[in-house]
């Protein structure tokens, strides 16, 4: 279990082989954040410990600023992603042990049935040693200010065509189920397939009084990367990205393809 403690002008890295105390992480943590340092817990598989861990830093910064009411969408909403995530590593390494090719179909359908078949908690935790052997961690970054609390989960791959077009399917289900029972009641037991990860993280957003789209997923294959990420503001006065961009798309004269180009915002830029 590893924590990085970064910012722009300096960089601390923690590299923890053996575990420290609660009391010494709070202590770590809080240092941190008090100089407004990004965090980043990098684990191959979220432990009881590593659980631990994911709990001090959000309460620690959202303690820092006040705003501990935020704790449980903030802390709930990391895990599950985190937990998605391990799932998404579990499935590439289904296919690289059985050399089966993630690219080609019939190789896609054999890998994806013994995926499924491998979904339940206490099989995933066997896993670990491959997730360390084919090096596919999963990374939580926060990343913050007093307006806002970025929290953005990391795989070191790029999505599949097949697989982005069924994660925005998920995503339209996290908009339009306003509670969990009306979703069980939609999909039964079948919630691994159905997204269960994506669809919470969405409700409790919602069930918080914080607009679905400040939860966000892209894949990039220029940076090797998918990355989930959550934008809880901290402040009634935080203007979100997407309402930053849709703010000043309307005062210009461009696609939305061409303004993307040129727009530039992220969560140190509404202070300034």
């Amino acid at each position: 279990m590893n924590i990085f403690l970064t910012n722009s002008k300096t960089h601390f890295e923690f590299v923890f082989t053996l575990k420290k105390s609660e009391s010494e992480l709070k202590e770590i943590v809080t240092k941190a954040v008090q100089k407004n340092t990004i965090l980043t817990l990098k684990t191959y598989l979220l432990s009881d410990y590593g659980e631990m861990i994911l709990k001090i830093i959000t309460s620690t910064i959202l303690s820092h600023y006040n705003r501990m009411d935020l704790m449980e969408i903030s802390y709930s909403s990391a895990k599950e992603l985190m937990i998605n995530a391990t799932k998404a590593n579990l499935k590439r390494v289904m296919f690289k042990d059985q050399n089966l090719d993630i690219n080609n179909p019939d190789d896609y359908d054999k890998g994806m049935h013994t995926f499924k078949s491998n979904l339940r908690e206490d099989k995933i935790g066997t896993y670990r040693p491959l997730f360390k052997k084919y090096d596919l961690p999963v990374i939580a970054t926060f990343y913050y200010t007093k307006d806002v609390l970025n929290i953005k989960i990391k795989n070191v791959f790029p999505l599949l065509p097949i697989e982005e077009t069924r994660i925005r399917d998920k995503f339209k289900k996290a908009i339009s189920f306003s509670n969990l029972i009306d979703f069980f009641m939609e999909y039964g037991d079948n919630t691994e397939g159905a997204g269960m990860g994506i669809t919470m993280v969405g409700i409790l957003l919602d069930q918080s009084g914080i607009d679905k789209h400040s939860f966000s997923l892209y894949s990039s294959e220029k940076y090797n990367e998918t990355v989930a990420k959550i934008e809880i503001p901290l402040s009634k006065n935080y203007i979100s990205k997407r309402d930053k961009f849709q703010k000043e798309i309307s005062d210009q004269n461009l696609s939305k393809v061409e303004f993307r180009k040129s727009f530039s915002y992220n969560y140190k830029s509404f202070q300034s």
